[in-house]
């Protein structure tokens, strides 16, 4: 949207201009909460907006022609910019002239040689005045204080330009009167009129009675703007038709013509050419100067020209990228089409040298789209994803169809916030975990990981138990997890014997809102341990006797008496078994098998053979270390079974001729005699 104000120059600070937020149709209460502000490329801020009723109202006092020179129109260009969403509106002041300025002369005081010699009706060129007002508030018309020998009389130039001449009504007599002081006053239209004055003096000559005449009464020229010093412009030429020094001519810009542009061009005293004189640094299109030709007579005439120089562009300015607003980070889940910044890109060179394409690259999620004049907005073209790019530097291209033309490029700095659109992903579906039986308590089990790709809270991972059951009991009662690592601990020692595998579920959570989660199963593996010595099932004694096999007396070799039969609830090689013969009262009458625990006649029996013997037979498992567990079994040699079972603490083998008590007597009996003959020999020595 746009609106206009129209604001007369000088107006007070605080005066009421108008109501924005009324104007616009906009919620003035939502003014504050959108960040509206005000831009324009004016130095001063002359407006003021209050925040909560929208009234616009004046800041600072314009001064119109400080602000705009001799423009005839004079316009402020503002441009509010309101935020949630982005809108621009432009508003245009047009700053109406009042009447502040009074006509004035560009000198103190005029100098007029007129020779005594002329005929009433001669004319000379009187000074035009300068007033800052513009339309009726500028210079209207000339009086001139009363002379008998002088009157004012307006001419127009060719362009349409009115100015002052001195006319000479009567007759003059230098010797009379040599001096004539006369007032011109200006006047301008205002209400009420403002005037200015200067004293023109009028000097008697006697010489000269002929003024240069310029060819033409308007020049006009064109050059480009980036013209080189030393550039002709324009070759002016007068005649005077007097002779000798009173018709020589010497050329130069009148006291009328501004300072500044009498630095930027020079103007030859003799040809008369207008060349360029330094850079021309002018935002006018067409310049305006007075050139003035007088003789070399004692009293030298002169009279002027207008010169008009058309300053044609040349595409000399660069389009300028303004960054009006910008949202930067924006959340990696904004839809097509969010706003991010706002641009205004500008070229100060007229016409098509002004005009501006502007682009970014082709490969970034963002487009750019006109907005009002001169402004682009910076849009999103699809969905952004912060865990591919993180931020974009945009660069934006802008071209002036000048030729050659400029470019201009600027980069915009875009963050990508993080949205929690990623839950946690851990690096398998599922984990196999091998634990020992028996672990202490605390026991670390493994520890699970999943990781986030977001950032800050969105990808904080924690890490718990699923609820679930395990051999009848909680879960919970087995395992603990650490909620930050994902480390697995033991509650509890396992057995291998009671519990081989079980498997649970571990989920990871991130912190986000709302928060995402993943699980992970985890296979548990119990490890076997030796630490069941091996059970002997066959055969078994019974209220602390031993197990009795019965032997026919005349049994065969190789004949079976029994087999011991064992059991290790251990696994793999913790239940290997092998038997083995650790004691036997006739070793050459047995044999046990290792493997089969199968014990058998290593010959057949003779008469001559005990009743009774005993076998130990050690039952030993894989593991490391081994465990074992032995079994004393009874060999009775009988061909029918008696009816009670003998005693076989005496296996029936005559008793050894030395066994550890015969051996310890016949140790003290000897230390004793020895000690008595020491002694015996002692009392000989001492009695000797």
């Amino acid at each position: 949207g746009q609106i206009v104000y129209s604001i007369a120059e000088e107006t007070e600070r605080g005066a009421f201009v108008g109501n924005i937020a009324k104007d616009l149709g906009i919620d003035a209460a939502t003014l504050s909460a959108r960040k509206f502000r005000m831009i324009t490329g004016s130095s001063k801020q002359y407006f003021n907006i209050n925040a909560s009723t929208g009234a616009l109202s004046v800041n600072e006092p314009i001064d119109r022609e400080q602000l705009c020179e001799l423009k005839s129109v004079c316009l402020l260009n503002y441009e509010l910019v309101l935020e949630n969403p982005l809108e621009l509106y432009r508003m245009e002041f047009k700053v109406l002239d009042v009447n502040d300025n009074s006509p004035s002369f560009p000198l103190s005081e005029y100098h007029i040689s007129v020779p005594e010699f002329l005929s009433p009706g001669a004319r000379f060129t009187l000074p035009n005045a300068q007033d800052l007002d513009e339309g009726a508030n500028s210079v209207q018309n000339y009086t001139l204080s009363p002379d008998e020998h002088f009157h004012l009389e307006m001419q127009i130039r060719g362009d349409g330009s009115k100015y002052p001449e001195l006319v000479l009504k009567k007759a003059l007599d230098r010797e009379q009167q040599a001096t004539h002081r006369l007032v011109l006053t200006a006047k301008d239209g205002g209400n009420p009129p403002k005037s200015g004055e200067v004293p023109v003096i009028v000097t008697v000559l006697d010489t000269n009675d002929n003024a240069p005449e310029f060819e033409h009464s308007v020049y006009r020229a064109s050059i480009l703007e980036n013209s080189p010093s030393g550039t002709l412009v324009v070759q002016v030429h007068a005649t005077d038709l007097d002779e000798g020094p009173n018709g020589e001519i010497r050329y130069s810009f009148s006291n009328t013509t501004s300072a500044d542009l009498q630095r930027m061009f020079l103007i030859h005293p003799h040809t008369g050419e207008v060349t360029v004189n330094g850079v021309l640094a002018v935002q006018r299109p067409l310049l305006e100067m007075l050139i003035e030709a007088r003789d070399n007579g004692a009293f030298g005439m002169s009279s002027t020209a207008k010169l008009l120089v058309e300053i044609t562009d040349v595409n000399n300015h660069g389009p300028e990228i303004t960054i009006t607003s910008l949202s930067s980070p924006i959340p990696e889940d904004a839809v097509p089409g969010t706003v991010i910044a706002l641009l205004s890109i500008l070229d100060k060179d007229p016409g098509e040298n002004g005009k501006v394409t502007c682009q970014i690259p082709d490969n970034l999620p963002f487009q750019l789209k006109p907005s009002l004049q001169n402004y682009y907005s910076l849009v999103t073209s699809e969905g952004l994803d912060r865990e591919l790019i993180s931020e974009y530097n945009i660069t934006i291209t802008a071209t002036d169809l000048g030729s050659p033309p400029i470019t201009t490029q600027k980069t915009v700095w875009v963050q990508i916030s993080d949205v929690n659109d990623n839950p946690p992903v851990f690096s398998a579906d599922a984990f196999d975990v091998f634990v020992e039986e028996n672990n202490p308590l605390g026991a670390f089990i493994y520890q699970v990981s999943a990781s986030d790709p977001d950032i800050g809270e969105n990808g904080r991972v924690s890490y718990m138990l699923r609820n679930s059951t395990v051999a009848g009991s909680a879960l919970t009662s087995f395992l603990s997890v650490n909620l930050a690592n994902g480390s697995i601990y033991a509650k509890r020692a396992f057995d291998f014997e009671q519990l081989r595998s079980f498997y649970f579920q571990v989920e990871a959570k991130d912190n986000g809102s709302p928060a995402l989660s993943a699980a992970i199963t985890v296979n548990v593996y119990i490890s076997d341990q030796n630490d069941n010595a091996p059970a002997i099932l066959y055969p078994t004694s019974q209220n602390g006797s031993l197990a009795v096999e019965v032997v026919p007396r005349l049994a065969d070799e190789d004949y079976l008496v029994t087999k011991v039969v064992a059991d290790d609830e251990d696994n793999a090689q913790n239940a290997w078994l092998s038997y083995h013969l650790a004691h036997a009262s006739d070793s050459t009458l047995f044999q046990l098998s290792p493997h089969t625990g199968e014990l058998r006649t290593t010959r057949s029996m003779r008469s001559t053979d005990f009743l009774k013997h005993k076998v130990v037979v050690v039952v030993r498992d894989h593991g490391d270390p081994p465990l074992s567990s032995t079994v004393t079994v009874g060999i009775l040699l009988a061909d029918t079974l008696p009816q009670a079972l003998p005693d076989f603490d005496d296996s029936g083998e005559p008793p050894p001729l030395l066994n550890a008590t015969n051996i310890y007597l016949i140790i003290s009996l000897a230390c004793v005699s020895f000690v008595f003959a020491v002694f015996l020999l002692f009392l000989a020595v001492v009695r000797l």
